[in-house]
């Protein structure tokens, strides 16, 4: 393997990615509950489905720190893609009623529009971390 000198050392460690992915998530949460609190209706609901595939991206990142971004934006979305039309089943709607915990993390009923927002969360979380990656790892993306 032929590896600059110098290039290891510009890689973050795996406990530096997941400590970073953790604040992110920590971040994401927050906006999200500051968005619900200051804002309503329509501007709350898709800052919230795009914040949902973001902190959906950060904990991608943080089980599988070395992930390309990518990758995990594409994970993040397609979750969250999945989610969304599984609530054309009423199996979320119906564990919502169970659960908050379901309800927050499945949502209740289908809407369209969702999927878009779901698509500009995983752009903003792609984008970020890609400009988070060490130089040459950046290439890769």
């Amino acid at each position: 393997m032929n590896v600059k000198p110098g290039l290891l050392a510009t890689i973050p460690s795996t406990f530096a990615v997941r400590a970073a992915a953790l604040a992110a998530a920590l971040v994401t949460v927050a906006a999200g509950l500051g968005v619900r609190a200051a804002a309503g209706g329509d501007v709350a609901k898709y800052a919230g489905d795009a914040l949902y595939t973001v902190l959906i991206h950060t904990l991608v990142v943080l089980l599988v720190p070395r992930v390309r971004p990518l990758t995990a934006a594409g994970t993040a979305l397609a979750f969250s893609w999945a989610v969304e039309l599984a609530q054309l089943t009423g199996v979320p709607e119906d564990l919502a009623r169970r659960s908050t915990l379901a309800r927050l993390v499945l949502g209740s009923t289908f809407n369209a529009p969702d999927l878009f927002w779901y698509a500009v969360g995983a752009a903003l979380a792609w984008a970020v971390h890609r400009g988070l990656r060490p130089g040459p790892a950046r290439a890769r993306s």
